[in-house]
């Protein structure tokens, strides 16, 4: 068996046995804590899951949001979304980042981004990365439509 075939082989049996990390369950977290915004078992879960210098990046203002930023405007969205809801549709982990598609969905009580939803609901689209090193995530980027849940809330 030449030094090219050993190499191989011990990578195949690497992978067969899941000997790289699924970082997936980690990742997890994040989206149990935005369906449960209120819970102090989630928040600590999402503490445990995240990197104590997490930035969370939103857009392009360079404002981004540390990790205690992040669980107070989660927080936030709790108290004028109880129903919030965070499902996760589709996770792909490639190295150190892990993609989701997910789809975010709710039923404002008060208004929301100066929308008064007066009942309705919404149902968007929003995709993640998130970079992890040493099983914990350091660095999420994440996009949500939150232009068509503002429309859904006016009814147009």
């Amino acid at each position: 068996m030449t030094l090219k075939s050993l190499i191989a082989s011990a990578a195949v049996a690497t992978m067969a046995t899941g000997a790289f990390a699924d970082d997936t369950a980690t990742v997890t977290a994040f989206y149990d804590l935005l369906s449960n915004p209120g819970s102090e078992s989630h928040v600590s879960a999402f503490v445990d899951a995240t990197d104590e210098n997490w930035v969370s990046v939103g857009d392009y203002s360079v404002k981004n949001k540390s990790r205690d930023a992040f669980i107070g405007q989660v927080g936030g969205f709790g108290k004028v979304i109880p129903d919030l809801n965070w499902s996760v549709q589709d996770m792909h982990q490639a190295g150190e980042f892990v993609t989701v598609r997910s789809r975010a969905s709710g039923t404002p009580v008060a208004p929301f981004f100066g929308v008064d939803g007066q009942g309705r609901g919404f149902d968007i689209m929003t995709i993640d990365i998130h970079q992890l090193k040493d099983g914990k995530i350091v660095k999420s980027w994440h996009v949500e439509d939150w232009a068509g849940a503002l429309q859904q809330l006016s009814g147009k």
